[in-house]
């Protein structure tokens, strides 16, 4: 699992910089003034905060609500105009000052990881303090911990089963959904509204540090993982840790998939460097936050059987994997009682589709062709998105049962990322999960990271304008601002920011467009 490290003096756009004599590793020889991106990421995450204060998400039952600056950011027009606009230009800042960031780069030293680590604290710490942006699924973590601490079992009950649940702040989705997540998360969300009592700031600052232990594994694992893949580590934490949709959905966003792929990371690089107990226990863990990772075990038991295995043992290490990750998975469930129910839950993501998703692009296609011709439009879409799954497991299985052993951990990032994209439903989180598989097994300076560029421009414009909480009948007299034009003009800022930097920013432009010089660097695993 060894390929070339991206050449010095390599910028993230892939084109040289004029340096004389052999690179240092101070940070002045490594970076060009990281202080300007800095703090314009730092200035770009402040007013995300400031914004978040009017259009994030609040349960109903906040004190919050009741502070008059609160009441005036969240129900007069002129207040959550502002929020719109300074959450819209923040977002959007904070993506320009990550590729400026990587452009400032001379080589890709330790210099080079102080200012990718200098920006992750900047540029994050506005959002720990942030009300919870772009997902309200955390006011979901509080009701399943609710469930939890009553007495339910969340794997059989929503928490529509609770008094006064819509108080609560959860979308209503989860009002009879079952639990999706594993039993480790179950415990930590019973721990949080226990410790707070159920108040909804208290619990999300509590959520917030279970993610940030997610993040700081990431950190420490995804550079370790890259040296094994002979990939520069410095330029795959910063292509991961200071990505904005790596900050923005783990911490502003406060989603347990941190969690979930920082210690499955961690495990990774276990079972990578001939630890591979300590490394499934780590797995294990992960699946017990969010059980999608189980993907993993296959990829893991290849590990441990060796290059050279033939088939036979291939299968023994197989179901030795299986097994002790299932009899972990068995031994929590004995201990909280529940079983493997959050199996049930999975199923409900699987029905639902969004316009972006290649699966479900063609779902709405056939759906509405069929519907013209008077047929069963949303019937047939359903087939589309079965047979997603099925090509989606047909990748999953070829990457486990074809390929070269250096490969192996690639493989693993391309059976995830079919999961992830032939799926009828994507969200930004989930692309989050990839992005440092990716990194650690090399993203070369081609189209494969203005591929990046483009994704996290586009979802950080979709999240923009897709998740705000704005009162539908907040209108003044001078200014309308139903929900649906509150989210088209927070939609048109960032867009507009976004086309700004593709094709008119004379420093980011180039960052999307051919480059001049070949690309001689291909760390490709």
């Amino acid at each position: 699992m060894t390929a070339p490290v991206p050449a010095a003096g390599k910028t993230a756009a892939g084109t040289s910089r004029a340096s004389s004599g052999a690179p240092s590793t101070a940070a002045s020889a490594d970076v060009d003034n990281a202080r300007s991106p800095i703090l314009s990421g730092f200035l770009g995450s402040l007013f995300m905060f400031i914004g978040s204060l009017g259009v994030g998400w609040l349960a109903p039952v906040s004190e919050l609500r009741r502070l008059p600056l609160f009441i005036w950011m969240r129900t007069e027009a002129v207040g959550v105009g502002m929020c719109i606009v300074l959450l819209a230009v923040g977002g959007m800042l904070l993506v320009r000052a990550w590729l400026r960031l990587g452009q400032r780069v001379r080589h890709w030293g330790v210099g080079a990881r102080k200012a990718t680590m200098t920006a992750v604290v900047a540029w994050g710490l506005p959002m720990m303090f942030s009300v919870p942006l772009f997902s309200r699924d955390v006011y979901a973590y509080i009701g399943q911990g609710r469930l939890m601490v009553e007495g339910f079992n969340p794997y059989e009950n929503g928490i529509s089963a609770l008094s006064n649940y819509f108080q609560l702040g959860a979308d209503k989705m989860w009002t009879e959904a079952p639990v999706p997540y594993g039993q480790l998360f179950l415990w930590i969300e019973q721990f949080v509204v226990w410790s707070t009592n159920v108040q909804p700031e208290a619990s999300i600052m509590l959520f917030r540090l279970a993610a940030l232990v997610g993040i700081v594994l990431c950190i420490i694992y995804v550079p370790k993982l890259a040296e094994l893949h002979g990939v520069n580590p410095h330029r795959a934490l910063w292509l991961t840790a200071a990505n904005p949709l790596f900050l923005t959905n783990f911490i502003a966003s406060v989603h347990n998939d941190a969690l979930m792929i920082g210690l499955a990371l961690a495990g990774l690089y276990y079972c990578a460097t001939k630890r591979v107990l300590v490394g499934l226990v780590l797995v294990t863990l992960s699946i017990a936050v969010k059980p999608i990772t189980i993907v993993f075990l296959p990829f893991i038991g290849l590990l441990w059987a060796g290059k050279n295995a033939g088939w036979p043992r291939k299968f023994v290490f197989w179901a030795l994997t299986a097994g002790i990750s299932v009899g972990l998975l068995y031994a929590m469930s004995a201990v909280n009682g529940f079983g493997f129910g959050w199996i049930n839950g999975l199923s409900a993501p699987g029905s639902i589709w969004i316009w972006y998703a290649p699966v479900g692009l063609v779902g709405l296609i056939v759906a509405s062709i069929s519907n013209a011709f008077g047929l069963d439009g949303w019937g047939l879409a359903k087939y589309v998105y079965d047979a997603g799954k099925v090509l989606a497991l047909g990748i999953v299985a070829w990457q486990i049962f074809r390929g070269d052993y250096d490969r192996l951990m690639r493989r693993l990032t391309l059976a995830f990322a079919a999961v992830v994209f032939l799926a009828p439903m994507i969200q930004s989180w989930y692309v989050v999960w990839l992005i440092p598989l990716f990194a650690v097994t090399g993203i070369r300076d081609d189209w494969q990271v203005k591929a990046l560029y483009f994704m996290v421009s586009f979802f950080m414009v979709y999240a923009i304008s897709d998740q705000l909480e704005v009162f539908p009948y907040l209108q003044s007299q001078d200014l309308g601002l139903a929900l649906a034009l509150a989210r088209n003009a927070a939609a048109i800022i960032a867009l507009l920011f976004a086309l700004y930097l593709i094709f008119l920013d004379p420093k980011t432009k180039q960052l999307f467009s051919k480059p001049d010089e070949p690309v001689t660097s291909r760390p490709v695993i």
